[in-house]
């Protein structure tokens, strides 16, 4: 179903692009940009700092969680719908419709509509095949099949090697399927594994010492609105390629491009990672196949799309698959919220399981079995900061209890399956103490956290923890805690900002004014999920706590052990405390399985299960294309041809994309392959690495004219590499390494939100360092 993959060769019907220097004037002034960034800054900011006082009740929602959970989101869409629709009238004169453009996108309605259709056709089949005895080996088998073959057809029939076709697919794809593929290259693995179980996790703002929750939410949506009121149209407006492209024609020189270019690869980097540990997990769950073939199943379907027809086919292949995420997404929360509450409007009605999920963690909190629990694992973190008193000591001791062990069992001619579990423990000892210090350290830490009410998770609906108005403990706890969240918020919103590979997507609309339009359907179709993940968490959460915990260890649902295989840090369960009943603390869940388990948790059937796990790839796959396409670019295009745009250099410049596409994706997949950080803290990283990198040299090249050279390479490197050291300084390994003694954090700000530091940095090097350089008679904007 390649709707557009054609339009090269049907002449200029299908390409009604405006030239990049058409002279259409931004319009908007900056007094309505003030307005509805002030809007933007009390809907996300001013909640969040309120969000303790915002408590009140009102038809079963506390007004503070619904205002974070998805009252903001709606704000969000009204500013940058609003700002389009305004802009836009304004603009009106100066542009004329195409009529062979509208005659395109009636053509492209059209073959959506038949896909759309044809999909849903597709899933009733095999639902019906499912209740006709089809094995659920062969409907997983289908599923990845089917969906990644539709995705190489796109990919192979979108093939080119035309530079303006590779890069930015013609220019000419409509507002609502730009906004389309937007969506699903932005809704990533994170936001479809991964964000629902951080909600469940983390309730509504995490701990102090791991920000998340309803920051995620409230971040990867309120960034739009800096997309489109400060850096989309502007970027459109001058017809680049890339990203380091702006940073090369506003600056001039060579090292604002240079800087921009290594800044793209680093945060996509960090961020494809993730994306194909993300196709690993699913890809493996679905065929069984170890994870390490996983990634390589799923890697040759991103490269398919991206490697051959660059922006053009991944465009094409991006739309087909938010249409797949969004469906797998919607219908397990839907059933949950039908099966709990007789509506499957979820978003709207699952505020009701709020005040239910309450009472039962103050149930749990006061149970014997949960406080046996809490009490082991209190007596392990103590045994491991024992340990820690001397490492060397204890690191021996251990080896040499083990070595009695095997000769004990090896004297009372024990199973050889015993013998081999204790040579195993003996073999994974660490190596020395430097190893020992870290795991131990890690482990005490673990368990720490663990030997805390509800498994050291927080109370879900309360907006921070600690208390302003109890003990001076408690007061810090709440001001550190909202601290971390409002910085956590702060690097995700302006990072999206700063993204290469979603800005990049504003590239291909024909005009300015679509580009501000896409904008407003991206936030929209993004909505869509982000307003239903905490609706999902919250159900999932209610589920196990009044169905699962409490259940026999022997009656535990087979789905448990069948995730526990793919990876043990998806889900874990321990018979602590003896009494062989499972409760709440003796369950961990990791953020990545809770929606890829939803469906078996729910007891829906398999062929739902197949469709999460093809939606999860989808949009693992759909971020992997556009990331892997803007590290190919920036490595080619920027760096060695510092984009020059020499017709007789177009094939060659594009078949080393490719090249370049390609080696970056292997060495993703080996990274990936060793199992690092979760796919949230990744992500994460990512932010404060593209904001601190782009956003403050971007959006003062544009708004403001007295920015030099100097002071861009100044602050670009300022940024970054304030970020890049309170990141790697803050880490266990380097801390251990340099025998570093405090946490190390600056106003007990957390790693991940480095990008706080890196953008004040950048802004005020930039200013000051431009206040006292030669302006380079910069390209205006």
């Amino acid at each position: 179903m390649a709707w557009g993959t054609g339009g090269c060769h049907d002449g200029a019907m299908l390409n009604p692009a405006t030239p990049a220097s058409e002279s259409v004037p931004l319009g908007g002034g900056l007094r309505l940009h003030g307005w509805l960034l002030a809007l933007w800054f009390v809907a996300s900011f001013g909640v969040v700092f309120f969000a303790n006082d915002l408590q009140a009740t009102v038809a079963g929602w506390p007004l503070g969680y619904w205002f974070a959970a998805q009252g903001s989101v709606f704000v969000f869409i009204a500013i940058v719908a609003v700002f389009a629709w305004i802009v836009n009238r304004r603009e009106a004169g100066h542009t004329t419709l195409d009529p062979a453009y509208t005659a395109y996108k009636l053509k492209l309605h059209r073959r959506f509509a038949a896909y759309a259709v044809l999909l849903v056709m597709f899933l009733i089949a095999l639902a019906v095949a499912e209740q006709s005895g089809l094995k659920k080996s062969w409907i997983g088998g289908i599923f990845l099949f089917a969906t990644v073959a539709l995705y190489a057809a796109i990919g192979i029939y979108g093939r080119t090697s035309e530079a303006s076709e590779y890069y930015v697919a013609g220019r000419r794809i409509p507002a609502v399927y730009n906004g389309m593929a937007t969506a699903a290259d932005w809704m990533s693995a994170a936001s479809f594994i991964s964000m629902a179980g951080g909600l469940y996790l983390q309730g509504f703002s995490g701990t102090p010492s791991q920000p998340g929750g309803l920051v995620y939410v409230l971040g990867w949506t309120g960034g739009f609105c800096l997309v489109a009121l400060l850096v989309a149209p502007y970027l459109r407006k001058m017809g680049l390629y890339t990203i380091p492209d702006y940073f090369g024609a506003r600056y001039g020189g060579r090292w604002p491009r240079i800087i921009a270019a290594f800044s793209a690869v680093l945060c996509s980097f960090t961020y494809v990672v993730a994306q194909i540990y993300g196709v690993g997990l699913i890809t493996s769950r679905m065929t069984g196949v170890q994870f390490e073939v996983g990634i390589l199943l799923g890697l040759g379907g991103v490269l398919v799309c991206s490697f051959l027809g660059g922006m053009r086919a991944v465009t094409w292949t991006q739309v087909t698959q938010y249409v797949v995420l969004i469906l797998a997404f919607l219908i397990p929360v839907s059933w949950l919220a039908y099966k709990q509450l007789g509506n499957p409007l979820a978003p709207f009605v699952y505020g009701q399981q709020l005040q239910k999920i309450a009472a039962l963690e103050k149930k749990l909190m006061d149970s014997p079995g949960e406080q046996e629990v809490i009490a082991e694992y209190a007596r392990r973190a103590q045994e491991f900061e024992s340990k820690l008193l001397d490492v060397n000591a204890s690191l021996e001791q251990e080896r040499m209890a083990l070595r009695e062990r095997i000769r004990v069992l090896n004297e009372q001619r024990a199973e050889e399956s015993v013998i081999v579990a204790a040579r195993r423990d003996l073999a994974g000892l660490p190596r020395d103490a430097a190893s020992a210090r870290e795991r131990w350290t890690r482990a005490m830490h673990d368990n720490l956290e663990r030997a805390r009410p509800l498994g050291g998770m927080p109370l879900h609906a309360r907006p921070f923890t600690g208390n302003p108005d109890g003990s001076p403990q408690e007061q810090q706890e709440f001001d550190t805690s909202r601290r971390n969240f409002l910085a956590l918020m702060f690097c995700l919103m302006v990072g999206t900002a700063g993204l290469p590979h979603l800005l990049t997507r504003f590239y291909t609309t024909p005009t300015v004014a679509e580009a501000r339009t896409s904008v407003a359907w991206s936030l929209f179709f993004i909505a869509l999920l982000y307003i239903s993940a905490p609706a999902l968490a919250v159900l999932v959460k209610f589920e196990i706590m009044s169905q699962l915990v409490g259940q026999n260890f022997d009656a535990l649902p087979s789905w448990i052990a069948q995730w526990a295989k793919v990876d043990s840090t998806l889900i874990s369960v321990s018979d602590v405390n003896g009494d062989h009943i499972l409760q709440f603390s003796e369950l961990k869940l990791g953020a990545d399985i809770v929606m890829l388990a939803t469906p078996e948790l729910g007891g829906l059937p398999y062929v739902v299960s197949g469709l999460v796990a093809a939606g999860g790839l989808a949009a693992a796959l759909s971020t992997a294309d556009g990331l892997l396409l803007t590290i190919g670019n920036a490595v080619v295009h920027d760096y060695f041809f510092k984009g020059k745009s020499d017709h007789a250099g177009a094939v060659r410049r594009v078949m080393l994309s490719k090249f370049a596409l390609l080696l970056v994706a292997l060495a993703a997949a080996y990274v990936a392959s060793q199992r690092p950080a979760d796919i949230l803290y990744l992500v994460s990283a990512s932010f404060s690495l593209a904001g601190a990198a782009f956003v403050p040299a971007m959006v003062l090249g544009i708004f403001w004219s007295k920015a030099t050279r100097k002071g861009a390479v100044a602050g670009m490197m300022a940024g970054l590499g304030l970020t890049v050291y309170y990141m790697a300084a803050n880490t266990v390994a380097v801390r251990t390494a340099f025998n570093l003694t405090g946490n190390g954090l600056w106003f007990d700000i957390q790693p991940v939100s480095a990008g706080v530091f890196g953008v004040t940095a950048g802004v005020l090097v930039t200013v000051l360092v431009s206040l006292f350089s030669r302006p380079e008679s910069p390209v205006p904007v």
